[in-house]
């Protein structure tokens, strides 16, 4: 902990003797880095410890130890025929291994040479500061950015081999006798799974994190540099960001384009099952669940963390009174996110031993409760936290609160009951999140109407069926927008820009939980491919289906959690930014020509970037098809499913879908990382808060209304395929096949059952096909695109002031209200 920690405890015993002050300062030193360092280590300890019970999950199925009874097993067809799915569904898992190692490894080449390259362009750029160079900032903030960098691509890394190394373990444990072990310890499975992920990404951001800091003070005088200290520090969130930014987008356009290629090349225009093994797609799609919802989600969610720490850290660094209150209370954002560990680490126990899934039906009951008892157990002890840290009163800014805040001078920088109004910031955030989560749960989850009323829509083709989900996605961003602008109305009201940073960090209160949930779902997914795959029994099958129908619907509740979260960090960047460059002491007028202009840019980058991705998912997913088609034509056999026919090339699909994504993911990166650059450089800093503000606006709702469109289509295409969709049909005469009329002419109708094949089946699968891109590149993407441009204006905010005093190199004057 820093020395230059200026201990308010020391202030209140002047007659105790420095010898006393200097050992009470320095046991609150150790209790304040115990209470971040402890919770990370323990959560990262935990994640080896869930490791290592998925680890004991065999890939060899158990065998009795009765001698006459095993050889009698051995000597049937049944059991050989057993043996050979077990050989398969290992092969089939160590190929989704191998692929999503090969897709890392030339993604990660492409990462470390663009934080190579950029990483040196920023220790000149960012040194750059109104009145000469300032190297030490600049190199500072370079090497934060290379650390939050490698961060994020480390936890990426841990997410996707823990999701392909529980995958098939999952698909084992399904096999189990009796049911109910079954269904416990499958969910299990996929569950720690998850958590390892969840787990060791949050323990060991926040542990990185807070080591450089601890680095960083010993090149500043906090008690007065504390603003330099937290810029530089910024450069982390940066990092991990622009690596969340590959991931995203890299991932999508990866995990769509073997997707959308394999469900046209097979379902549609071969008309096999989906993961048939026929499909040379299949171990590409699979490997693409992971590169998009696992190692993409997770880079997205840490970048999320960072950067709502590293804005709610320089806005306190701009407050004297917090400043002065001293080094715990400066870095108490670190600590809803360290107690937020320990929380969510209690709390998993309840979905795998107090109350585990014992059915079908129990899943996605315990996956909700999951959430609501971790948002829960946060909003108990926050407070306690809050009250420990919080000083009772002081002024969001350069002055005390006793010299600023008087005279009835009513202003939400100036801050009364302290304690309260975080832990309420905080709580607005949690509780926000978790009803989002659900109203995007209730428009994508087909135990409801709205997707159920799109699935009735196929009736009458695949037109009225996506007519019918863009219309339920436009009307999804109501209830979310309307949360959202309320948790801004409430912080904002109460602690000004900071609350809005404790807003979003409240949010991601659950961090731990929401990403064991997320990737739970992936992993289901795969295990259910592998099963079909591999040939195992139906009632395997069913099993696994039936988590991955609970996974998607938990996945919808993640892209809502993340979609908000993502919202109110680039909310709480945008104001680090227009505090650290003063831009309201003047005020923004929006009505200024230069600021109305980038507030609609803003307002249109958003759909550029979409357009972008959805365009690289199409061009990726034609390459596919044409593959799959070719070995189709080319290997003899193969579609028919011929006896001893060639084996389908997935080794050429994964190359296909690798390319494809590195190749298509530059563009859209550079658009977003450039677009805040050029415009501060050459238009000022107003301009950036336009771009920045239209942005936000316009990505928070077409990211909410891509996401559920997508996930509404997907869940009507399930509804159907599960035969939840009944349609009066014309009764036919079962010898001439007429149909049956009453004795006014008219039709008999008996109520038909709609299933796989069926007219509605094929129009859902189109809504389905179309609507991926949407739930899973674009929509997702979005999130990183409001926090990016953000972030990078933050952190080249000194490099902004320092043209022209913020004005640009075209010299746009700033204009008062």
């Amino acid at each position: 902990a820093p020395s230059q920690r200026a201990s308010p405890r020391s202030l209140h015993t002047p007659a105790a003797g420095p010898a006393y002050c200097m050992a009470e300062e320095l046991l609150a030193d150790f209790m304040g880095s115990l209470l971040i360092v402890a919770p990370a280590v323990i959560g990262m300890v935990f994640a080896y410890w869930l490791y290592k019970k998925v680890a004991k999950i065999s890939l060899y199925p158990r065998v009795s130890s009765d001698d006459e009874l095993l050889m009698r097993r051995m000597e049937s067809q049944e059991f050989n025929g057993e043996q050979d799915s077990f050989q398969k569904m290992r092969q089939i898992y160590r190929d989704i291994q191998n692929g999503a190692k090969a897709f890392l490894a030339a993604e990660y080449r492409m990462c470390v040479a663009f934080i190579a390259v950029f990483g040196f362009a920023m220790i000149f750029v960012v040194a750059h500061v109104d009145g000469g160079w300032d190297f030490k900032v600049g190199t500072l903030t370079a090497f934060s950015f290379v650390v939050g960098g490698v961060t994020s691509m480390v936890s990426g890394y841990i997410g996707m081999m823990i999701a392909v190394f529980t995958n098939a373990r999952c698909t084992m444990s399904a096999t189990l006798t009796p049911e109910s072990t079954a269904w416990r310890e499958s969910f299990n499975s996929a569950f720690r799974g998850g958590a390892v992920m969840g787990f060791a990404l949050s323990g060991l951001g926040l542990l990185v994190m807070y080591f450089l800091m601890c680095l960083y003070v010993s090149a500043f005088e906090v008690a007065t540099e504390a603003v330099k200290l937290f810029e530089c520090i910024a450069g982390f969130g940066l990092g991990g960001s622009a690596i969340a930014m590959f991931g995203r987008v890299g991932g999508g356009i990866y995990t769509k384009a073997a997707d959308v290629g394999a469900d046209l090349a097979g379902k549609v225009v071969a008309g096999i099952p989906e993961d048939d093994p026929r499909n040379p797609a299949t171990i590409a799609d699979n490997v693409g669940d992971n590169v998009g919802d696992v190692a993409g989600m997770g880079s997205d969610l840490f970048g999320s963390f960072a950067e709502a720490t590293c804005a709610a850290l320089v806005i306190a660094a701009q407050s004297v009174d917090l400043v002065g209150a001293g080094w715990d209370t400066l870095i108490f954002p670190l600590y809803i996110s360290s107690v937020s560990i320990l929380v969510c680490m209690a709390t998993s126990f309840v979905a795998t031993d107090l109350r585990p899934v014992r059915n079908e039906a129990s899943i996605e009951e315990v996956l909700k409760t999951q959430l609501t008892l971790s948002t829960l157990g946060m909003t108990i002890v926050m407070y306690p936290v809050c009250a420990m840290f919080m000083p009772s009163e002081f002024y969001l800014g350069p002055k005390t609160f006793t010299s600023t805040c008087v005279d009835g001078l009513v202003s939400s920088k100036c801050v009364t009951m302290g304690p309260l109004s975080a832990f309420c910031c905080i709580a607005a955030g949690l509780w926000g999140g978790l009803i989002i989560g659900f109203v995007t749960e209730y428009f994508t989850s087909h135990t409801y109407s709205p997707v159920r009323e799109v699935a009735r829509a196929t009736e009458t083709g695949a037109a009225t069926n996506i007519i019918y989900g863009l219309a339920l996605g436009y009307k999804s961003t109501v209830v979310p927008v309307t949360i959202l602008a309320g948790i801004v109305f409430i912080a904002f009201s109460l602690m000004d820009t900071y609350g809005v940073a404790l807003a979003s960090l409240g949010m991601l209160g659950t961090l731990s939980t929401c990403l064991a949930i997320d990737v739970y779902g992936p992993i289901c997914d795969n295990a259910g491919g592998i099963a079909e795959m591999a040939d195992l029994p139906e009632g395997v099958r069913e099993k696994t289906d039936a988590l991955d129908a609970a996974g998607n619907t938990t996945a919808a509740i993640g892209k809502g959690f993340a979609i908000g979260s993502a919202a109110l960090v680039s909310l709480a960047l945008t104001s680090a930014f227009v505090t650290r460059t003063t831009v309201l002491e003047r005020g923004v007028n929006m009505l200024n020509p230069v600021v109305f202009a980038f507030l609609l840019i803003g307002s249109m980058l958003p759909y550029w970037f979409s357009a972008m991705t959805m365009k690289s998912v199409g061009v990726a997913a034609m390459e596919m098809v044409k593959e799959v088609k070719r070995q189709f034509d080319t290997i003899p056999g193969l579609l028919e499913g011929t006896p001893g026919h060639g084996p389908p090339d997935h080794a050429r699909c994964i190359k296909i879908s690798t390319d494809a994504s590195l190749r298509e993911m530059v563009p859209p990166a550079c658009l977003v990382m450039s677009a805040p650059i050029i415009t501060g450089a050459f238009f000022g800093v107003e301009a950036v808060v336009g771009l920045l503000a239209g942005g936000l606006v316009s990505g928070v709702q077409l990211a909410i209304s891509a996401s559920n469109t997508g996930g509404a289509w997907d869940n009507a295409k399930k509804f159907v395929e599960k035969g939840g969709l009944f349609l009066d049909m014309p009764k036919l005469d079962e010898n001439t096949g007429e149909v049956i009329r009453n004795v006014d002419g008219t039709p008999v109708l008996v109520s038909t059952r709609q299933r796989k094949g069926s007219e509605c089946h094929k129009a859902a699968v189109v809504g389905d096909t179309v609507g991926d891109p949407l739930k899973d590149t674009s929509g997702p993407a979005l999130n990183i695109l409001m926090k990016l441009m953000a972030i990078i204006s933050l952190v080249f905010a000194d490099f902004f002031m320092s043209i022209n005093n913020g004005q640009g190199y075209l010299n746009v004057p700033r204009q008062n209200i």
